[in-house]
């Protein structure tokens, strides 16, 4: 590459990034030629091409994750660097050069490999209504899990060898995360909304069928303030997060019980300790989302505890008139044995009763299927009363004399509500 003009050296680095399948950039070698540094001094310095740096701006320098955050005169100084041994600079188009660059035929129909072809970075967040995620939950064909902040989707393998199946709804997402509108929320008024939305990147998006990228295209917002959940995007940027959510809390609170309830009368109190799949915020403030996470709720907490750990702690199965006690009464009877004041075992399991209560309701009415944006705050308030009734029971049964040396394996640290 000699004597290049402005001109040609921009064909170069656009042709190249075009045609690479990711949306590569030109990488420049220490022994690069003085007159072709200079022609992208030129280019850098007109806001046309950015230069990365392994280290610098982001570890792999063939990625470009996002618009550069350095200064035109750090990356001029970048390309002055050549000159020294090193692995030399990549180049990238900015969206300002691929203004007027036709777009490939092969990204035809993909908005997002079409951006990513404009100028965006691999990094770049794109921001969905929560319900865009609903589809694949909802499809057998695909794995869908929760996480606290995010979720990852994928085809299944049966789904994916059976040649029945249309390629186009063979696609996957990985690094999907959470991001919240908290403009109306007041933490101490369950009736104040909270809207969560979808983050994904750019990237990720321009991978999907050209089918897929225009059913998420059809969910975008355009919301200038979010910001993605700060634990996920620790994740994401290769740190571990500094605290864990609500879901993940609870089901440590529930290894932590069974491990003190073992020690003490040397069963579990819990069945199971494990968190379903499919076991997370509800995709839309819907009236059936709403019930339908109550009914798992309630089964993970009252009907998950066993009358084999309460019998272990000399819990009657029926009361004084020959009737058969439900699981909530018979660890109230359990806290009452103890020297717990009956109001305040009342208060302590007032959270586990208003599920058990709540999961009675569609079981017993037909239901409105409507929309109320308030249950996204009062799913998060909900889990806040119950992690924190399972941490004061926690605390309670380390004072068992058997427990004396307990430590917990399981600490939830950090977390955050939502």
């Amino acid at each position: 590459m000699t004597e290049l003009t402005p001109d040609a050296l921009m064909k170069v680095v656009s042709d190249r990034y075009l045609q690479s399948g990711d949306f590569n950039g030109l990488h420049l070698h220490t022994n690069v030629q003085t007159s072709v540094v200079d022609v992208a001094k030129g280019l850098v310095a007109d806001g046309k091409l950015q230069v990365m740096v392994a280290e610098v701006d982001y570890p792999n320098p063939h990625i470009r994750p996002w618009p550069s955050r350095r200064t035109i005169e750090s990356q001029l100084e970048s390309l002055d660097e050549l000159a020294k041994p090193g692995y030399g600079v990549v180049l990238y188009p900015t969206p300002l050069a691929m203004r007027g660059v036709r777009v490939p035929a092969r990204l035809k129909g993909s908005p997002f490999g079409a951006a990513m072809a404009k100028g965006r970075g691999s990094l770049e967040l794109a921001y969905f209504s929560f319900d865009v995620l609903e589809p694949y939950r909802n499809d057998p064909r695909y794995h869908f899990r929760y996480w606290d902040f995010g979720v990852d989707m994928s085809i299944g393998d049966a789904a994916y060898i059976d040649e029945a199946e249309p390629e186009r709804d063979k696609v996957s997402l990985s690094h999907v995360g959470f991001a919240y509108d908290l403009s109306g929320y007041d933490r101490g008024d369950r009736m104040t909304p909270i809207i969560r939305r979808v983050a994904a990147f750019y990237g990720d998006l321009a991978k999907l069928t050209p089918e897929h990228q225009q059913r998420w295209q059809s969910y975008q917002v355009n919301d200038t303030d979010l910001e993605p959940h700060p634990a996920w995007w620790m994740t994401q940027m290769g740190h571990w997060a500094d605290g864990i959510g609500p879901f993940d809390h609870l089901f440590v609170e529930l290894e932590n019980l069974n491990s003190l309830w073992t020690g003490a009368f040397g069963v579990s109190l819990f069945n199971l300790t494990d968190r379903p799949q499919e076991f997370g915020w509800i995709l839309r403030p819907s009236q059936r989302e709403w019930d339908e996470f109550i009914v798992q709720l309630d089964k993970i907490l009252s009907d998950n505890i066993r009358h084999d750990g309460l019998d272990a702690a000399g819990v009657p199965r029926k009361d004084k008139n020959d009737q058969s006690l439900g699981t909530l009464t018979r660890l109230a009877v359990f806290l009452e044995g103890r020297g717990i004041a009956p109001a305040v075992a009342k208060d302590i399991l007032q959270p586990l009763r208003e599920v058990r209560q709540a999961r009675q309701k569609p079981a017993h009415t037909l239901r409105t299927n409507i929309t109320d944006r308030t249950f996204v705050h009062r799913q998060i308030a909900l889990l806040e009363d119950l992690n924190d009734v399972l941490m004061e029971l926690a605390r309670w049964m380390a004072t068992h004399p058997k427990n004396r040396t307990w430590k917990a394996e399981l600490d939830p640290g950090a977390y955050y509500r939502m």
